[in-house]
């Protein structure tokens, strides 16, 4: 059976609307998609760390509840486990503080073995800090060489764009490591201080990684490859938190691929039909997220999906 392993941290997630917190919920860009896979029923394995405190037992306690085997997280004794405030604003979206103290010695860990056609899933800052880098290499090696499909999401916060320069030659290492490119707008506006999607593509990441998605929140859904150029339309809805929106597209079209058998080997000539109903799977289940304050899709949706 096919396996999606992901890297990346996981967080607790305090929710405000207004000044008050309205929820607490477990997450991670990675994690909240790796969250939804495993209720989908899907083999899941996720990298990470947390602390030996009330946060890291919750979070372990989350994991276990949703089918994610907690054998590749380091439970570290000293440091924290990292909390995040996210505050909704009027449009549901969310600005965020957060509270971490880590230890020096990170993710001393054993890592799952691949396979081929297995998916690795990796992103955010926690694939350029230099502190992880050893670490996120050796993944994206055991990866490269076991020809197991590397999902790159840059997920590229405001908060390090003042470093875009500094991080651009980690940002093209992983971009070369990556099978497939699925990014926000916003996240290549903060990278590169572009917005226009074909320029993004052609100048900035067709060169290391020809298969290329660009989302941008309510808008259009970019699609391009070396065979399609696309653009889907998303269908307007009434979002309550757009919180994990693109983790969950990250999630969803990563049940595509292995929905539809979509193997290393065949990456190269996917046609406009199979990434049709792929993209369509990443669609259904952002949109699901943004109903509800959770961070991935709910039980009763993915029993239904299936």
């Amino acid at each position: 059976m096919r396996k999606v392993v992901g890297i990346g941290e996981t967080i607790l997630d305090i929710i405000f609307r207004g000044e008050q917190p309205s929820a607490a919920v477990p997450g991670g860009s990675v994690f909240n998609g790796i969250v939804s896979l495993g209720r989908m029923g899907v083999n899941v394995s996720f990298i990470s760390e947390t602390g030996n405190d009330h946060v890291g037992n919750i979070i372990l306690q989350f994991m276990r509840e949703n089918h994610i085997p907690t054998d590749y997280i380091n439970v570290f004794p000293d440091g924290k486990s990292p909390v995040s405030l996210a505050f909704l604003n009027e449009q549901r979206d969310a600005e965020y503080i957060f509270y971490k103290d880590y230890p020096k010695q990170r993710l001393d860990v054993l890592f799952p073995k691949l396979q081929e056609d297995d998916i690795v899933v990796v992103g955010s800052y926690y694939a350029l800090n230099p502190v992880l880098r050893d670490k996120i290499l050796e993944l994206l090696d055991q990866a490269r060489e076991k020809k197991a499909i590397i999902y790159y999401d840059p997920n590229f916060r405001s908060s390090h764009k003042n470093e875009a320069m500094k991080l651009a030659p980690t940002i093209i290492e992983n971009l070369e490591y990556a099978d497939i490119v699925r990014g926000s707008k916003e996240d290549f506006f903060y990278m590169y201080g572009m917005q226009d999607v074909d320029k993004i593509y052609k100048d900035k990441i067709k060169f290391y990684c020809p298969r290329f998605i660009c989302t941008a929140g309510a808008e259009k859904v970019a699609l391009r490859t070396g065979i399609v150029s696309k653009d889907y339309a998303i269908e307007p809805l009434e979002a309550v938190s757009t919180i994990g929106a693109g983790d969950n597209f990250n999630a969803g079209l990563i049940y595509g691929l292995l929905k539809y058998d979509v193997r290393y080997r065949d990456l190269n000539n996917l046609n406009e039909e199979i990434w049709d109903k792929v993209i369509q799977c990443g669609k259904d289940f952002a949109t699901e997220v943004c109903r509800s304050f959770n961070n991935s899709i709910s039980v009763e949706f993915a029993e239904n999906y299936k």
